[in-house]
């Protein structure tokens, strides 16, 4: 996923659904200068990790 796009998932009022390695997870933060995200599994609130954008995926694009 790109910055762009997750800074726009991070900043919407309604809920945009995004995987990791297959797993919905929220996105709680970007890191802009080494491109990755603080996420957490939908279902394990409190596994919060650090991945790269590029493992980000938008779960049915309305694009």
């Amino acid at each position: 996923m790109d910055i762009q796009r997750s800074m726009e998932i991070i900043h919407s009022p309604s809920m945009i659904n995004v995987s990791y390695r297959g797993i919905p997870v929220y996105i709680k933060e970007i890191h802009s200068i080494d491109q990755t995200a603080t996420v957490f599994p939908l279902d394990e609130m409190g596994h919060e990790q650090v991945v790269d954008l590029e493992g980000l995926f938008e779960d049915n694009p309305s694009v």
